[in-house]
């Protein structure tokens, strides 16, 4: 099995800045803290209190030592800044283990491309696992941005779908998948 290195570097597609994703850790609570906004979590049922933020952040930083995904955050090159977060871990979905994706970009950085070469970065770690068939994301119907994410990225439109994000707050979304067993 090939294994990407812990940190690379991609630079996406077009013009987008390059990005590094750096696995998550104790140091990006703040960050968290500041995706958890309301401009940023609009779609995804409103902002979490602090308790489920540090909750969030606790299992973010633990992911990876379950062997169940990675949680990153997105470092803007070469001024290091942090500026988002994405993520793969598994989920059942129709009867079968799948990996899921999602992101955040804050709100200063977003249209410049960063989402879409963080996510390409995902794509490629998801595939050399070689754990899943599927890497799916979960966008709202009612936001184009992240469904363009998903396009740009080369996931394949599914479905509509009902969806529970967080649990509890029902969504529809659309179901976009990335098959990783086919060649980039």
């Amino acid at each position: 099995m090939s294994e990407l290195p812990e940190t690379s570097e991609r630079s996406g597609q077009g013009e987008a800045p390059p990005v590094r994703l750096d696995p998550w850790a104790e140091t990006d609570l703040d960050l968290l803290r500041r995706i958890n906004a309301p401009e940023m979590t609009e779609h995804l049922g409103g902002p979490e209190t602090e308790e489920k933020i540090l909750d969030r952040h606790s299992r973010y930083v633990d992911i990876a030592g379950k062997g169940t995904g990675h949680m990153f955050s997105v470092v803007l090159l070469p001024g290091l800044q942090r500026v988002g977060i994405i993520g793969y871990w598994e989920r059942d979905w129709q009867g079968k283990t799948v990996y899921e994706t999602g992101w955040g970009v804050l709100p200063e950085f977003q249209g410049r491309g960063i989402a879409v070469a963080a996510a390409l970065d995902v794509i490629a770690r998801a595939r050399a696992e070689r754990s899943h068939r599927y890497l799916h994301a979960y966008p709202s119907v009612g936001h184009p941005a992240s469904n363009a994410i998903c396009r740009k990225a080369g996931f394949q439109f599914v479905a509509e779908c009902d969806f529970e994000y967080p649990q509890g707050n029902p969504i529809r979304c659309n179901d976009w998948r990335v098959d990783l067993t086919a060649n980039p």
